[in-house]
């Protein structure tokens, strides 16, 4: 394996329910099909960089239920580092995921043990964090808790990557300061600067003002219209790749989990977009959220 990742998140089982189109309110969708797995998005990204080639360690918490012995095998089966996996008593965390045919989706997220992943028990594991190239989180954890791992991975030197998902507008400006980079897909740059993110122009304002807030670099992604990255250099629009989406859930997740193991390994931003484009794409033509994750050897970037 390459150089290591420790990602600061959110585990959780998946419960996928997938229908003709999502139910209006009030309304029941008949002959739907079901599947459960492993996910999350600290989950996910830590899986979505393992398959990548990279080194994975994930900080966690799992409930003291089958769920999270569950969780736990199946990352450790991934060839993820769990030592510091934390059990808790109560609930693993839960996702209810509805799937329409179009493959667009609708999430509720019952959090369980993930809330119980406090600064001090990521502290405990601040071995694991030293040992890090990239440290990536995310934001279904407690907000403090991203705020103190972000500053120990900046006061350490870290590549700090932050998923700001779900968006929790305003961001801290320090918090922002802290990402080397911050990735929102569209509908989490609009909560965060409160602009429009409709079109490639409107991306571009919204990238350049989470720049403006305190960001290293800003890549908004855009799902099938690509990424804008805004960066020192200036800010540039890289397209998606083409293919016929059947289920888009996790697809940010495998977008921050290659890009993650491509600067973990040493490309450029260039060279990490590309990989992380081409696990999201691959990604969103298979059902589910893990399973969909794609291996290296199936991109050719």
């Amino acid at each position: 394996m390459g150089s290591r990742i420790v990602v600061v998140g959110s585990l959780s089982i998946d419960l996928i329910a997938r229908a003709a189109h999502l139910p209006q309110r009030g309304e029941t969708v008949a002959n739907g099909t079901f599947l459960m797995c492993p996910g999350a998005k600290g989950g996910n990204q830590a899986v979505a960089a393992a398959r990548m080639g990279a080194a994975v360690a994930m900080i966690a918490c799992v409930g003291s239920d089958a769920y999270g012995a569950q969780v736990r095998d199946a990352l450790e089966h991934e060839g993820v580092d769990v030592a510091a996996i934390e059990t808790v008593d109560g609930p693993t965390g839960i996702a209810m995921i509805f799937v329409e045919a179009s493959g667009q989706n609708a999430i509720v997220v019952v959090p369980g043990a993930n809330a119980a992943l406090t600064p001090e028990r990521v502290a405990r594991h601040a071995a694991a964090l030293d040992a890090a190239d990239v440290v990536v989180a995310q934001c279904e954890i407690p907000p403090e808790t991203v705020a103190w791992t972000a500053a120990y991975a900046r006061a350490h030197g870290k590549t700090f990557v932050l998923n700001p998902a779900p968006a929790r507008a305003p961001l801290p400006r320090e918090l922002l300061a802290a990402a080397t980079y911050v990735i929102p897909n569209e509908i989490e740059a609009a909560a965060l600067t409160g602009l429009p993110v409709a079109t490639e122009a409107q991306a571009r304002a919204a990238a350049e003002a989470l720049r403006a807030q305190g960001a290293a670099n800003a890549l908004v992604t855009l799902g099938a219209r690509g990424v804008m990255a805004a960066t020192a250099a200036g800010t540039h629009h890289y397209p998606a790749p083409v293919v016929d989406a059947v289920d888009t859930t996790g697809a940010g997740d495998a977008f921050v989990g290659a890009f993650a193991a491509a600067l973990a390994e040493g490309r450029d931003l260039a060279g990490a977009i590309a990989l992380g484009q081409g696990a999201a794409a691959l990604s969103v033509t298979r059902p589910g959220t893990q399973p969909s994750l794609p291996r290296r050897a199936e991109l050719s970037v």
